[in-house]
């Protein structure tokens, strides 16, 4: 592949900026040793290897027992395409589970972060960025007015300029967004500490948004700290951040752990709350052996200015959308390339004053994940960048993977009911072992929130209302999964194969507010899935009604899936679950200030 030569050659240039490892070197920070991070990847690497060999060997025994025929080997490859992720998961998570009961965990995952210490002076410069198109002006403003409101309270407040970056279309925002610009700037002492700016075009998207803003005002700044439209951050957060990059001056990227505010909207809440305890053990372990190719999010993360600047002029892909074109999920691009020019990217696993908004509805998780899609898939084209470490671009990979998991379970549901129908009447069917195989793969799929939830239960059930409240929440949020999960996995399918057609995905404004979905606009978007998950089911009730069980917790969720959209939006729902506290978080009981002024009514 052909990409821009800047990308190709400039990180390149010298042993200084090159992003490799000899062998009794330090990483970049020089915080660990190159060969002990080689080697914790390496014991990973072979556990989740070892792990797929013997699940994969597990189904071939339990499908060999009435021989093994054409549909048997179509099983086992989608098998062992949609297992990785899980099994993923399963040690991430374990490893995450085991690192936070360790009496400095986060020197042991981060040990980059010791190195900054909390009364450290700050004497560099931060820019606050605000990336936003179309979005609701006012939201946004109140954003950004209670993080800086944060950020002068900690006596800090000198040290950070602001920075509204909008690429919207809409006459009316755009108007809207220069009125509250307007209205806040007289509140500042100095013109230049408040900056909007709107670009007439969306060229490079987002990432193009971000590196108009670095070319024409990033010298000024050591660091800039990027939000979305619905991110949140404390002031203390934002300068623990600061702190941490200023005393490690080849740390690229430090992405905080974001976790989901406070909302109504059930399927939000319910949502986050799962997210809550799965990111905080898959996290952590992952970031042990990622050490210093972390991810980035693209948000709520810090980011050293000048590397950024000079090495990552995305490249435009050949070919036209959806696999050519600007790149759309550029963010774990950019970690890749900030790790090749010889700065570390690494994450702060733990939950610190770093926030966003969710989907508020099914109908926009699916499209907010479809979007996603559409972005990894263009990896694809990505693989190629030159001197990239083995692994930032195993994490490409991966993420490329994470996206055929859906079609791989489909189709894998697909082979099982034909397989059913198949099976030889004379012949018993091994149900003992099939039962503990699937229990063992529903364990490990499940396992980044269970033990984000057990470790909550052994350390401070009080947080999130105490143990009744935390398992009631855990298992609420169970049976969400079960009807979400696959919905996901269908129309991540409808949408992959549509994109062999050249269907794309726009990446426009957000939908962040809750609001009730009609019977009629889920059945429109809804419907292909209930009609499959209706199909199946009546194609097993006719040829092996004895194999229903066994697809339920897949079939359950398509068949359900307009009902469980109209439902999760329901505003009486909603209230009753904030009422009840079911499924709510630790800022529902202890409320942080920022929380409270953005959700204040004025």
């Amino acid at each position: 592949m052909s990409l821009d030569p800047t990308v190709a050659k400039a990180p390149e240039a010298s042993e200084k900026t090159s992003g490799a490892l000899p062998r009794g070197r330090l990483t970049p920070t020089g915080t660990q040793s190159a060969a002990a991070v080689t080697a914790r990847r390496t014991l990973f690497a072979l556990v989740c290897l070892a792990t797929l060999v013997l699940m994969t060997e597990r189904l071939v025994h339990i499908l060999a027992r009435d021989g093994f025929g054409v549909i048997d080997t179509l099983i086992v490859l989608c098998f062992v395409t949609l297992i990785p992720w899980s099994i993923l998961g399963f040690w991430n998570s374990l490893l995450g589970f085991v690192l936070w009961f360790l009496p400095k965990p986060l020197e042991v995952i981060n040990p980059a972060a010791a190195k900054a210490r909390d009364d450290d002076p700050i004497f560099i410069r931060t820019a606050i960025l605000m990336t936003l198109r179309n979005e609701n002006p006012a939201r946004a403003f109140k954003r950004l007015r209670t993080i800086r409101a944060s950020l002068e309270a900690t006596g800090l407040g000198e040290h950070f300029d602001y920075y509204v970056l909008s690429d919207s279309s809409i006459p009316g925002v755009i108007a809207a967004e220069r009125a509250a610009y307007a209205a806040w700037i007289t509140e500042f002492p100095s013109v230049d500490r408040l900056v909007y700016r709107h670009r007439e075009n969306n060229e490079g998207f987002k990432a193009g948004n971000v590196r108009d803003f670095c070319e024409r005002w990033g010298r000024q700044y050591e660091v800039m700290l990027p939000l979305d439209a619905d991110s949140l951050m404390t002031g203390p957060a934002i300068v623990r951040m600061v702190r941490i990059m200023q005393a490690n001056p080849r740390l690229g990227i430090l992405q905080s752990l974001v976790v989901g505010l406070p909302t109504s909207s059930f399927f939000a809440r319910v949502f986050q709350f799962g997210m809550r305890f799965g990111m905080r053990t898959f996290t952590s372990g992952s970031a042990w052996w990622h050490a210093d190719c972390g991810p980035f999010w693209g948000h709520n993360a810090a980011v050293r200015v000048a590397p950024f600047t000079d090495f990552f002029k995305l490249p435009v892909l050949p070919g036209k959308p959806p696999f050519g074109g600007p790149i759309l999920s550029h963010d774990q691009v950019e970690a890749a390339m900030m790790r090749r020019a010889g700065f570390e990217a690494r994450v702060l696993p733990r939950e610190e004053g770093s926030y966003e908004d969710n989907p508020p509805a099914l109908l926009d998780f699916v499209r907010r994940d479809l979007r996603w899609c559409n972005g990894n898939l263009q990896y694809f084209r990505i693989m190629g960048l030159p001197a990239l470490l083995p692994t930032t671009r195993a994490n490409i990979a991966m993420a490329i993977q994470m996206f055929f998991v859906s079609p791989a379970t489909i189709l894998f549901a697909i082979f099982a009911a034909i397989a059913a129908a198949m099976w030889p009447a004379d012949v018993a069917f091994p149900a003992r072992e099939a039962f503990w195989f699937y229990v063992v793969f529903l364990a490990m799929y499940f396992a980044p929130k269970w033990f984000g939830v057990l470790e909550s239960l052994l350390r401070k059930p009080s947080e999130f209302g105490g143990a009744g409240r935390l398992l009631a929440g855990f298992s609420a949020e169970t049976l969400f999964t079960f009807v979400l999960s696959p919905v996901s996995w269908f129309n991540q399918t409808m949408f992959m194969t549509a994109l062999l057609f050249g269907k794309t995905q726009g990446w426009g404004s957000q939908q962040r507010d809750g609001y009730r979905v009609t019977w009629a606009a889920a059945a429109r978007d809804l419907w292909p899935a209930t009609a499959f998950g209706v199909s199946m089911l009546a194609f097993l009730a006719v040829k092996a009604p004895a194999a229903i069980p066994w697809f339920l917790p897949l079939l359950a969720g398509l068949v359900l899936s307009i009902p469980f959209a109209v439902f999760t939006t329901s505003p009486a729902v909603g209230e009753a679950a904030v009422r009840w506290r079911l499924c709510a978080i630790p800022e529902e009981f202890d409320t942080p200030a920022e929380i409270s002024t953005l959700l204040a009514p004025h």
